[in-house]
């Protein structure tokens, strides 16, 4: 009822009378006056006028479905859309939501975690109202071994969609970091449920620092957030669903030939190193090798100074810039 009403509020530039309100929703005034006080507690700022009625004049910026959903053009994912204040991790809460049978396309967002993962099992500081985390529940059609290249496609999604509500130039770390301005804007953590060539479902997280001001000391050299970069708050909700599009239409280009072929040339013109020198560590050894872009299966071709080519897949190696995190 809520979500009718926001839409009720919004369709209009002055204000709605309560009893255009209770026809349109069928419910009474003590009802919509219930509804009302419950939007001012969640930050909605709604002014009410005797003989008026009631006018939306501020929403908060926070990642509920209803704030998702305002930009929200997708026919799957999100559309099962669950919002939590505060939970242990939102990847973690869409792994139990699919054992219980949730369907693809799910999505769990939270305004904090109290226990973020990051890979190779690194913590990942979730602090409250600034930031994006949000998980997404897949069931794909598709053997095991083309599953890692969904953190590809997520990767490449998020940066589209950073672009296009921010308007800065985000560019993908290989395989799925994303940077700003050479430092680390997000994360992205894949994981899987299998059996042979069977996938029960995929869970993929992705946190994103949105407003965040401030970061640890032992991570301030490499990491920002757009506020940071772009000089302005952003709606959270606004790039939550820009994401959320952008990852539909390039999943189901991906799906149609479980390859990233359809999605190589974007995915290149967005990586970082390409056409420039990179240091693989691989088995407590460096290697000095040119990046040469990704090719449909999401390695990285990199070549030696003699112009021999090399695969480099993601989990096996870590790739760095020269001189730094890029």
């Amino acid at each position: 009822m809520k979500e009718e009403l926001l839409k009720l509020l919004r369709s209009r530039d002055g204000f709605v009378s309560g009893q255009t309100i209770c026809d349109s929703l069928g419910v009474s005034r003590t009802a919509v006056w219930k509804w009302i006080n419950q939007l001012k507690e969640e930050g909605y700022e709604i002014e009410a006028v005797t003989r008026k009625g009631y006018r939306l004049q501020k929403s908060p910026n926070r990642m509920t479905k209803e704030e998702v959903d305002r930009n929200l053009s997708t026919r799957i994912i999100g559309r099962h859309f669950i919002y939590e204040e505060e939970i242990d991790s939102t990847n973690e809460e869409a792994k139990r939501l699919a054992a219980k049978g949730a369907p693809h396309g799910t999505v769990v967002a939270a305004d904090m975690q109290t226990k973020g993962k990051g890979r190779r099992g690194r913590s990942w500081s979730s602090p409250k109202g600034d930031s994006i985390y949000m998980s997404f529940l897949l069931r794909p059609e598709m053997e095991t071994v083309h599953a890692s290249m969904l953190t590809l496609v997520i990767a490449l999604s998020a940066s589209e969609a950073v672009e296009e509500v921010t308007g800065l130039n985000c560019k993908i770390k290989w395989p799925n970091d994303l940077v700003c301005h050479d430092k680390k804007i997000c994360g992205i953590l894949t994981e899987m449920s299998a059996e042979m060539e069977c996938i029960h479902y995929v869970v993929i997280g992705i946190g994103i620092n949105v407003n965040t001001k401030e970061f640890p000391e032992e991570i301030s050299a490499m990491a920002t957030s757009l506020s940071l970069e772009s000089g302005q708050e952003i709606n959270r909700a606004d790039l939550a669903a820009a994401v959320l599009n952008h990852f539909e239409t390039n999943y189901e280009m991906f799906m149609r030939q479980s390859s990233l072929l359809p999605l190589m040339e974007k995915y290149n013109n967005r990586l970082i190193n390409i056409g420039r020198q990179v240091k693989i560590l691989r088995q407590g050894k460096e290697e000095i090798r040119t990046s040469q872009g990704i090719d449909e299966k999401g390695a990285l071709i990199v070549t030696d100074e003699e112009g021999r080519k090399e695969e480099v897949i993601s989990g096996e190696v870590s790739v760095r810039g020269l001189y730094g995190y890029v």
